[in-house]
């Protein structure tokens, strides 16, 4: 039984350092697309004593965003930006391999802006023609992306505060996106940008 254990770990060891190079070219290429033309990405895999339900490696990723810095554990280094984009550039990598029916991402846009937003609103777009993705967020450049808006609110007129969700028709899609770009007060132009973003 121990001999087949170390049988099937080593074909595990094996096949993850043959997909390594190319993951980690596939993500450091999305993070360039991110406004991170320097960032590098790295798997790091390492032999343990003992088998696991994944074989016999530990995994950890490494990360750098700056030139000439040597890659660190990710959670020692990245910011909240720097980390929202990485995580995207794994999910959008994986979703392809795997038959997964539905992605969320609850605020994945923390720490980011301007036309990042807008070209992570973009990739996560491309992953909802073969998975149904749902996005929390705040940003109108990822939420104007969307097929469908649902508006999420809270109800605390009774004895508990009540959470409601409902799908919002075109007007109110317009004036949601634009009460994201202009606060309570929504302008004409806001809504003019609204109507821009939606349409493109």
């Amino acid at each position: 039984a121990k001999e087949e254990l170390l049988n099937l770990a080593g074909k595990l060891s094996k096949a993850r350092s043959k997909a390594a190079p190319q993951f980690e070219e596939q993500v450091s290429a999305v993070l360039k697309n991110l406004g991170m033309p320097n960032a590098l990405f790295a798997v790091k895999m390492e032999s343990t004593e003992e088998f696991t339900s994944f074989g016999k490696d530990t995994l950890s990723f490494l990360f750098s965003a700056n030139k000439n810095r040597i890659v660190l554990p990710v959670s020692q280094i990245a910011s909240g930006g720097e980390i929202s984009r990485l995580m995207l550039g794994i999910k959008s990598m994986l979703i392809s391999k795997s038959d997964l029916p539905t992605i969320i991402f609850d605020e994945i846009d923390t720490g980011i802006s301007g036309e990042i937003a807008g070209r992570m609103g973009e990739i996560m777009r491309k992953m909802s023609e073969g998975t149904q993705v749902i996005v929390i967020t705040h940003l109108p450049q990822i939420a104007a992306k969307g097929n469908n808006h649902f508006a999420v609110y809270k109800d605390s007129s009774g004895k508990e505060t009540e959470t409601h969700i409902r799908l919002l028709p075109t007007d109110e899609r317009i004036r949601e996106i634009a009460s994201m770009l202009s606060g309570k007060s929504i302008t004409e132009a806001a809504l003019m940008n609204a109507r821009e973003l939606l349409r493109n």
